[in-house]
């Protein structure tokens, strides 16, 4: 396929055609992801557990992010990559843009953080220098132990509130992209409308302008035996992984996945 570029990314969005991410760890499935038709690769710190056998992403370090985005990107083959930047390592502005440049020194094409709208000022500096940021709001996985656990966010009329209006924020910040985990479907929905750049989803409904799985959860993998209510088992019914990742992409942009099944109401 063609390079896939944020510009890319915005004309899926303005058409309606659905965007497909997954996370990719190394060269091998970067490549197989990206033969299978995938937009968008995620080096997510969810390899601290995944890959590591961590109970969180807490333990996960740059050095390893910027270990696996350049096996990732040995094995692109035309996908956008995208690079989590890892628990602690935006703690300033001057770390924010040390930590990223090295990810994109790594290969990537785009960083994404957690937080809300007080990423607004690191955004702006980030995107002047030439950096694209994905947000990733709702249920912050680096946050987990101020929220409490793993719970869905913004069920409130107080919280659904300040998430649209955080993602407005970031939006005319520059942010490039949002990501969306673990939010109820109607007001994913809404936030999708209200902002001009691609919001993907993970447990946030059918109404975003794409989807993102984790690798080893989509093809059936899981160290703990849970599956969040958000997973599709896409290795049912396959005899091959590339049959598996096929089938995620064809699923999300038939619009069949996720289904209602896989989201949260308020």
């Amino acid at each position: 396929m063609p390079d896939v570029t944020v510009s890319t990314l915005l004309k899926l969005k303005q058409k309606g055609e659905k965007i497909t991410m997954l996370t990719a760890y190394d060269a091998t499935f970067a490549q197989a992801a990206c033969e299978a038709g995938v937009e968008v690769l995620l080096i997510g710190d969810s390899l601290g557990m995944v890959l590591q056998g961590h109970d969180s992403t807490l333990p996960v370090t740059l050095a390893d992010m910027a270990y696996h985005t350049a096996s990732v990107k040995r094995g692109n083959q035309g996908a956008l990559i995208i690079a989590d930047l890892p628990f602690m390592t935006n703690a300033t502005l001057e770390q924010t843009l040390s930590s990223s440049a090295e990810l994109m020194r790594a290969g990537a094409h785009m960083v994404k953080i957690e937080g809300a709208a007080w990423l607004a000022e690191p955004i702006r500096q980030l995107a002047d220098r030439g950096v694209p940021v994905c947000v990733h709001m709702g249920l912050t996985p680096q946050a987990v132990n101020v929220l409490g656990g793993y719970k869905v966010q913004g069920r409130s009329d107080t919280a659904a509130r300040q998430l649209r209006a955080d993602a407005m924020a970031l939006d005319q910040a520059g942010a490039a992209m949002i990501l969306l985990e673990c939010v109820p479907s109607e007001l994913a929905a809404e936030i999708t409308q209200s902002v001009k750049i691609p919001v993907i989803g993970i447990g946030a409904g059918s109404d975003t302008d794409g989807q993102v799985l984790v690798l080893h959860d989509m093809l059936g993998l899981s160290l703990s035996g849970r599956v969040p209510r958000f997973v599709k088992n896409f290795m049912e019914g396959q005899n091959s992984i590339k049959g598996a990742l096929a089938a995620y992409v064809h699923e999300v942009k038939n619009r069949s996945f996720p289904a209602a099944e896989h989201g949260f109401s308020a």
